[in-house]
C-alpha cells in the first residue's frame, strides 16, 4: 500500500529509447562505481522513512527523471503533490478493503492484481510519452526481468490477501517491518552493514509488530468488526517477508542496468499483468457481472484511478522535495491509516494492542 543518483543508461539514448543489448550492458558498467542509497516506490503502500539510508532501496531519479516544470516547480505545486499522494495513498487502502470485503471478489485477487498493474503501465507508458515526458523509457528485454516480476507479482496478491483477511490497523502497523527486514537481508546476502544508532530503531519497530500481532488476534471485536486471525498474521508476515525480497531485489537491477524507478516499474508492470492474466482462470472465482453493484464497479475505477494519481504524485514528490519532507509524507501517511482504521474498523482498542503501535509508530518518528 511503499521510500543521490547515478547515471541513467538510457542518457544517451534520448527519448526514441531502444532495447538495450544486455550482455554488452553490463561490461560496459562493471568498471562504474555503483550508488548505494535510495528510497522505495511502491504502487499501493506506504513510503518507508528514507533517513534509514543503509537500507539502500532505491536510486533516486537522475537524468532519465525530466519533470516538467510546468506542473511542478513551485513549493505551493509541491506541497500540492504531497497532499494528493498522501490522500490517495490513504484513499487506496481502505477502497481496496471495501473492495475486497464484499464475497464477490474476495476470491478475485489475481484479477485485482492484473488490473492494477495494468492501470500501472498505461499510466508510466502516457507519461514517458514525447508531449509529456516525465521520464525517459528504457526498455529491457523480457528474459532478464522474468525474475523481478515473478517477484512483484507475488508481492501485489499477498499485500491484497493481507489487507482481506486482516483489519486495516493491523494490515499497515506490519508493513512497517519493511525497514528491518530489508535491512536484515541486505546484511545477510549483500554485507550491508547496519550502523548501532539504526539498530536502536529497528528493535522498537519489531517489538511493537510482535506486540500487536499477539493480541490483535486475542482482542474480543465488535461482531461485524474485522477479525485478525493467525492467518492474518501469516499473510501479514509472508507479504512483508516476499515485499523485502522484491525490494532489495529492485536495487540490485537498478545497480545492474543503471535505471531509476520509473523505468523499472515501467518494464516490470506489463510483464506482470500478462503472467497473472494468464493465472486468472486457474486461480479466480470471478463475480456474476449482473450481480455486482454499480458502486463496487464504481469503487474499481476509482481504485485504479488512485493508483494512477499516487505514481504520477510520486514522481514531483521525489524530485522536488527533500528527505526530509518525504519522511514526513511517509509518516503521516502511516498515523492516518491507522488511525482511521481504528476509528472505522469497529473494534475495540486494547490497551496492549494501543500499546504495540504506540511503540512501532514512535520507532518511526523519533
Amino acid at each position: 500500500m511503499s521510500q543521490p543518483s547515478s547515471p541513467i543508461g538510457a542518457r544517451n539514448h534520448g527519448r526514441n529509447s531502444t532495447v538495450l543489448d544486455d550482455s554488452d550492458a553490463i561490461e560496459k558498467r562493471e568498471s562504474r562505481s555503483e550508488s548505494s542509497s535510495a528510497t522505495l516506490l511502491e504502487m499501493d503502500m506506504v513510503d518507508e522513512p528514507r533517513k534509514l539510508d543503509y537500507l539502500d532501496l532505491e536510486k533516486q531519479p537522475g537524468d532519465g527523471f525530466r519533470p516538467n516544470n510546468k506542473l511542478g516547480n513551485t513549493r505551493a505545486r509541491l506541497t500540492l503533490w504531497m497532499i494528493l499522494n498522501t490522500v490517495a495513498t490513504v484513499a487506496i487502502v481502505f477502497t481496496n478493503k471495501a473492495i475486497f470485503d464484499d464475497p464477490s471478489f474476495r476470491h478475485s485477487q489475481v484479477a485485482f492484481a492484473t488490473f492494477h498493474l495494468f492501470i500501472t503501465a498505461i499510466t508510466l507508458y502516457v507519461l514517458s510519452r514525447p508531449f509529456i515526458s516525465l521520464f525517459v523509457a528504457h526498455p529491457l528485454r523480457l528474459r532478464p526481468m522474468l525474475p523481478l516480476a515473478t517477484t512483484m507479482c507475488l508481492n501485489v496478491i499477498f499485500q491484497n490477501l493481507s489487507l482481506t483477511y486482516s483489519s486495516i490497523t493491523f494490515y499497515q502497523i506490519a508493513r512497517i517491518l519493511f525497514t528491518p527486514m530489508v535491512a536484515i537481508i541486505n546484511f545477510l546476502f549483500y554485507q550491508k552493514s547496519i550502523p548501532r544508532n539504526a539498530t536502536y530503531t529497528l528493535l522498537p519497530m519489531c517489538l511493537g509488530v510482535f506486540i500487536i500481532s499477539y493480541y490483535e488476534p486475542k482482542s474480543t471485536a465488535h461482531p461485524e468488526a474485522e477479525q485478525t486471525s493467525m492467518l492474518s498474521v501469516f499473510l501479514a508476515l509472508t507479504s512483508v517477508f516476499i515485499g523485502s525480497i522484491y525490494t532489495v531485489w529492485i536495487a540490485s537491477y537498478q545497480r545492474k542496468f543503471e535505471m531509476n524507478g520509473f523505468q523499472l516499474l515501467y518494464n516490470q508492470a506489463p510483464i506482470g499483468g500478462v503472467m497473472l492474466m494468464v493465472l486468472i482462470p486457474w486461480t479466480d472465482k470471478l463475480p456474476v457481472v449482473q450481480e455486482v453493484p454499480a458502486n463496487k464497479w464504481l469503487m474499481i475505477l476509482l481504485s485504479g484511478s488512485l493508483a494512477a494519481l499516487i505514481n504520477l504524485s510520486q514522481f514531483f514528490i521525489i524530485a522536488g522535495a527533500g528527505a526530509v519532507s518525504s519522511t514526513v509524507v511517509g509518516h503521516v501517511k502511516t498515523c492516518a491509516i491507522v488511525a482511521l482504521g481504528w476509528f472505522i474498523g469497529k473494534r475495540p482498542v486494547t490497551d496492549r494492542s494501543a500499546f504495540g503501535v504506540i511503540v512501532a509508530i514512535a520507532s518511526i518518528i523519533v
